[in-house]
């Protein structure tokens, strides 16, 4: 007798369901916070249908389209757990209308901050034509870059750490289609 749609999944039937090895999903549950599966006594894994749609389009993300752990993180981070959920079931119109509905969020006018500059068009500092915090604009429009330690702050560090991280992920998935 199979299981009622609506009834919890334990941790080997929803492993079977996604064709994946247990512990990937014990993996991607430190990866993805929205991952949260009941636990009962003992620490056995129980997981609710919206769960295992959840986990469904994140399989489909990362094996199907070649999305980086990274990159479905940022999914749900935009697009929340109903859009990656519509992403393996195909349903076009939940994900149209989440798409909509971001855009229109982005679209709203924000209340103006102490921070933010008041007359729009107008630059807060003189722009300096430094690239990513370091070097300089040369005559022929291109970055001049010149790294030293004391050139790179800490915040220009991590968004080289993150391109770097990126362009492995592309070489790997590049390696594999070989």
């Amino acid at each position: 007798m199979d299981k009622s749609p609506d009834a919890f999944r334990t941790i080997s039937e929803v492993a079977d369901d996604l064709d994946l090895p247990q512990h990937v999903l014990r993996f991607w549950e430190t990866r993805f916070q929205q991952i949260k599966p009941m636990k009962r006594g003992g620490g056995r894994r129980y997981y609710r249908p919206e769960d295992v749609d959840l986990l469904k389009g994140i399989r489909h993300l990362l094996y199907d389209h070649g999305y980086t752990i990274k990159g479905v993180q940022k999914l749900l981070k935009t697009n929340g757990n109903k859009f990656v959920s519509a992403i393996a079931s195909g349903d076009m119109a939940t994900m149209e209308a989440i798409m909509a509905a971001n855009n229109e969020r982005q679209m709203e006018p924000k209340a103006a901050t102490a921070d933010e500059d008041q007359i729009v068009g107008r630059p807060k500092v003189k722009p300096s034509g430094r690239f990513f915090g370091f070097g300089s604009v040369g005559d022929d429009g291109m970055p001049e870059v010149s790294i030293g330690k004391s050139s790179i702050g800490k915040e220009d560090r991590a968004l080289l750490q993150e391109a770097l991280f990126d362009l492995l992920e592309c070489k790997r998935l590049l390696d594999q289609v070989r």
